[in-house]
């Protein structure tokens, strides 16, 4: 299959946003508002149970998690883990519908 330079130019163009997506919230540290310094990327979680202590302090929690990792690398393990089987899955499905749209079809 050989790529037409309009073709390149597209893929070369959505690569290059696709970097942008990820590099100017980095470059302009847009995530920090109300991080301690060090965990400028925290997470959505911290974000929000920060807000809302802010917004009510009294605010009562409705329950508290089953399980809670032991470390910050055990977490972010369990978390790579569960990414890994969530694109293994879609690669799956996806090669799947691929490979049937380019079997030939038998009469």
């Amino acid at each position: 299959m050989t790529r037409t330079p309009r073709r390149l130019a597209i893929d070369l163009a959505l690569l290059l946003l696709v970097v942008a997506i990820f590099a100017i919230p980095l470059a302009l540290r847009l995530n920090t508002d109300g991080q301690a310094e060090g965990e400028s990327y925290a997470g959505s979680d911290s974000s929000a149970a920060t807000k809302v202590e802010e917004i009510n302090p009294d605010y009562d929690v409705w329950f508290t998690p089953f399980f809670e990792p032991s470390s910050g690398e055990i977490e972010s393990g369990l978390f790579a883990l569960q990414a890994a089987a969530g694109a293994g899955a879609l690669g799956f499905v996806l090669g799947r519908l691929s490979g049937k749209r380019q079997r030939p079809r038998e009469s």
